[in-house]
């Protein structure tokens, strides 16, 4: 029996420095998400990972910053089904 793994890329927009911590759906389908962390030596980076992972119900070793390190628009790698990502984070 050979097992595969499931990974979701998930392109998103962030804008850290927020008010609150939020998950939108722009008119035009991007995913932004809005982080109180400051943009400051990665914090904004790991703070979106732990955010996510609570959102999703997924441990922090499961979702992975791909590219955009510096970067609003950012390419993530989620170990999970498509469908549970996009029903977690379209509630």
């Amino acid at each position: 029996m050979r097992l595969t793994q499931v990974c979701v890329k998930l392109k998103i927009k962030v804008k850290p420095a927020s008010k609150t911590d939020e998950i939108l759906r722009e008119a035009d389908g991007t995913i932004k998400v809005k982080i109180k962390a400051q943009p400051v030596e990665g914090k904004a980076n790991k703070y979106l990972v732990e955010y996510l992972s609570v959102v999703l119900s997924l441990p922090k070793s499961k979702i992975v910053l791909l590219k955009g390190e510096s970067n609003a628009f950012k390419t993530l790698e989620i170990d999970a089904e498509k469908s549970y990502v996009d029903t977690k984070l379209t509630t």
